[in-house]
């Protein structure tokens, strides 16, 4: 029994050595491409222009990508695949600038970093906002790519294992923990949360191809702008709120030791920055989850551990670094699902594989072992560009930080002009530009009373996803509700959903009892 034991220990040592083995001779081969000179070139192509876009309010990286798709018709496949890669997490740096400095998120995840980067930016402290971004946009974009380079095959049969009903009651968990980013008041937090549930929902049914919520209107057939609702009640609402106000940026003088943070801001961030790496790397590794769902979930944990909850929306150095974390993990681990199972995550992923399929190449399970120096390529790529990225960001903070520096009289019509270009490029469309200035009157009276605007945009972002995995579940389970909770992965998510609303609901009938007692204190004798 003990010579059996031994014998299968060593076996098990001898396939640990052997896949270390593969593993650094796979990197040693991915080395050999990245580093060529043309990859380099492509790698740096991709990167910049992703960093410039991002940072271009509403203009995002899929629009970069779609229009450069045709050059790549003319150019090797692997190198195609790391320049438009490039463009890709490069737009994710970018968005975040434009997010801290100017309250406008560029991209639907961005919207979580105005929360407490644009508040930073107020309190003059962009400088630090700007370089931690940068930090933790590294350290979860490399947490994602070991996960790429170790354990791809792995992540991508977990994934195989997540059906209509795991989405479901994965959007569920994240739309109630998204409550918990929206304030002091949790009833508040729910409905707009059902608000963006409605919003999600105009347009054209997938199923049965019935038009709902369009009255007769044929700009919003379709659906509405997820861009046009998220610049309309963060960035026109900012400018309609502020526009009137004196000036209230603090000056900073942009030394590199000014942009340092506290050693207590650097004690509380590394945490922050290890559980929104995980976060992103599951959601990335999820088809269809996306960077929206991960930054919401990695906030609304952040808030739940703390110590200072209260401190999340008034700047916050772990409401800036978890959900950048998230962010860039998740763009990294995005590509798990997309080239070993050819399932896209999102629409800039779809165009990834249509790039491939151009080229002969077809993503799926096959193409780890049929297109080595491609798959391997990428992932050191992934290393050199994020290096790039850091390189070229950190001293450009004292540049873009200088955008605060500008009157209001001068920014804010800038602001506009942008605005409205971004969004008219993405459909060409004018009713766009008018949707966008709506959103913008909703936001500001949002602001008024106080309603949170980011669990609305996150409802409205999954309403679609959560819908569709809601009938396929019923319909594959033929009406059966306990099918959420009777599969192992959707019961843990339901069951997580339950304490939420039950830990919340108690914290809310905690506040009424507390209020309840100190007003019988404060009450007259007699």
């Amino acid at each position: 029994m003990a010579d059996l034991r031994a014998r299968a220990r060593a076996a098990l040592h001898c396939r640990r050595g052997a896949a270390v083995t593969d593993l650094f001779a796979n990197l040693a081969l991915g080395a050999d491409v990245a580093l060529s000179w043309s990859a380099l070139l492509y790698c740096l192509l991709g990167v910049t222009l992703g960093m410039i876009v991002g940072v271009l309010p509403g203009v995002g990286p899929l629009p970069a990508i779609a229009m450069l798709l045709p050059i790549t018709f003319y150019i090797d496949p692997t190198e195609a695949i790391i320049m438009l890669a490039g463009i890709y997490y490069g737009g994710q740096y970018g968005a975040s600038t434009a997010s801290i400095l100017l309250n406008l998120p560029g991209t639907p995840p961005a919207a979580v970093t105005c929360l407490d980067g644009y508040p930073m930016a107020k309190q003059g402290r962009a400088g630090q906002a700007l370089f931690m971004t940068a930090i933790a946009s590294l350290i979860g974009s490399l947490f994602g790519i070991v996960l790429v380079a170790a354990f791809a095959p792995v992540l991508a049969r977990f994934a195989l294992e997540f059906g209509a009903a795991e989405y479901f009651s994965l959007i569920l968990f994240a739309l109630l923990g998204s409550a918990a980013i929206g304030g002091d008041s949790f009833f508040r937090s729910i409905s707009m949360v059902i608000v963006g549930l409605i919003l999600g929902i105009v347009g054209q049914d997938v199923t049965s191809g019935q038009f709902r919520f369009v009255f007769g209107i044929p700009g919003i057939a379709d659906g509405l702008s997820i861009v046009a609702v998220a610049m309309g009640i963060f960035g026109v609402a900012e400018v309609m709120a502020t526009a009137h106000q004196k000036r209230d940026m603090k000056p900073e003088s942009f030394r590199f030791r000014k942009m340092l943070p506290s050693r207590d801001e650097l004690r509380r961030s590394w945490p922050a920055i290890g559980r929104g790496s995980g976060v992103g790397a599951i959601c990335g590794t999820l088809p269809g989850a996306g960077a929206s769902m991960a930054v919401f979930i990695a906030y609304a944990l952040e808030k739940r551990v703390s110590r200072r909850p209260e401190a999340f929306g008034q700047g916050a150095i772990e409401g800036v670094t978890a959900p950048e974390s998230a962010n860039n993990a998740t763009a990294q681990t995005a590509f798990i699902p997309t080239l070993t199972l050819g399932v896209p995550g999102d629409a800039v992923m779809a165009v990834m594989i249509g790039a491939l399929m151009i080229h002969g190449i077809n993503p799926g399970p096959g193409l780890v072992s049929e297109q080595p120096q491609m798959f391997w390529g990428l992932v050191v790529s992934f290393v050199i560009g994020n290096a790039i990225l850091v390189i070229l960001n950190i001293p450009l903070v004292g540049i873009w930080t200088r955008l605060l520096q500008i009157p209001y009289s001068t920014l804010y019509p800038i602001i506009l002009v942008l605005v409205c270009i971004g969004v008219y490029s993405i459909n060409s469309s004018v009713f766009d530009i008018f949707l966008v200035i709506l959103f913008g009157i909703v936001g500001y009276g949002m602001k008024l009373l106080r309603f949170p605007p980011a669990p609305l945009l996150l409802g409205f972002i999954l309403s679609p996803m959560m819908e569709e995995n809601f009938r396929r579940a019923l319909l594959l389970s033929r009406g059966d509700w306990s099918t959420f909770v009777t599969r192992p992965i959707s019961a843990t998510f339901v069951g997580l959903s339950v304490a939420v609303l039950l830990f919340s609901a108690g914290q809310v009938l905690l506040k009424l009892r507390r209020r309840d007692w100190a007003r019988h204190r404060g009450a007259p004798e007699g």
